[in-house]
C-alpha cells in the first residue's frame, strides 16, 4: 500500500504561504516553486536504496553510502510540471527527465493527452511524476495510467498543493503509488480550482494569462 504524506515542515509551509500571495512576482513565484520542489523531493527520496562504495578521503580509505544504481527519472506533467524540475535536478543532477503532455478540457474538466516521451530504460527507473496542483486528480491519474501501460511500476507522485477530492481519487485509483503533498487545501470550487489555492500555477510560473 502506498503512503500519502502531507508535509508539515515550517520552512515549506512558509514558502507555500509566500507562493499563495497574488502580489508575488513571476520571478519570485518560480524560485519558490523550485525551493518547495526540493523540500518535497527530499522527503519523497527518503527510501531510495543505498549501496556501499569504497573511497579515499584526504585522511584514509573508508566506505560511504551512495544511491544504488542512480536510476532516477523526473516526469513533469506539461506544462506546469516543468516548474518543479529544476529544483529536483539540483538535488539529483544525474536523473533523466521524461515528459507527459496533458491539458484539462475546460468544459468536461477531463484530461486530454497530447505528448509522451520517456527514457528508453524508464521501466528500470524510480519515477517521480510532478505537477504543481492536484485538483480533480484527472491529470495525475491519466499520466500514471499512461506510464503503467508502458511497463513502468516504481512511481511516486509529487505536488505542491492538493484538494481533498483529487487526493482521494488518485489514492483510490493507484493505492500502491506514494503521494507527497506540500499542502492539503480545503476543497474544489465549481470551476474545478483548488480553494484557497494559488491560482493557475502554469500561468504564474511562466508569466502567461
Amino acid at each position: 500500500m502506498g503512503k500519502v504524506m502531507i508535509m508539515d515542515h515550517p520552512l515549506l509551509q512558509h514558502k507555500i504561504g509566500l507562493m499563495r500571495r497574488k502580489e508575488t512576482s513571476t520571478k519570485d513565484f518560480r524560485e519558490l516553486v523550485n525551493e518547495v520542489a526540493m523540500l518535497i523531493y527530499y522527503e519523497a527520496s527518503r527510501d531510495l536504496p543505498l549501496a556501499d562504495k569504497e573511497i579515499e578521503t584526504p585522511i584514509c580509505k573508508t566506505t560511504v553510502k551512495e544511491i544504488a544504481g542512480k536510476k532516477l527519472c523526473v516526469v513533469p506533467i506539461l506544462r506546469a510540471g516543468i516548474g518543479l524540475c529544476d529544483g529536483i535536478l539540483q538535488m539529483n543532477p544525474s536523473a533523466k527527465v521524461g515528459h507527459v503532455g496533458l491539458y484539462r478540457d475546460e468544459t468536461t474538466l477531463e484530461p486530454v493527452e497530447y505528448f509522451c516521451k520517456m527514457p528508453s530504460d524508464a521501466s528500470e527507473r524510480d519515477i517521480f511524476v510532478v505537477d504543481p496542483m492536484l485538483a480533480t486528480g484527472g491529470s495525475a491519474i491519466a499520466a500514471i495510467t499512461l506510464l503503467r501501460k508502458k511497463g513502468i511500476s516504481r512511481i511516486r507522485f509529487l505536488c505542491l498543493i492538493a484538494a481533498p477530492e483529487g487526493l482521494a481519487k488518485l489514492h483510490e485509483a493507484f493505492p500502491d503509488v506514494d503521494i507527497y503533498v506540500g499542502a492539503l487545501d480545503e476543497k474544489l470550487n465549481e470551476n474545478g480550482y483548488i480553494v484557497p489555492g494559488l491560482g493557475d500555477a502554469g500561468d504564474r510560473i511562466f508569466g502567461t494569462k
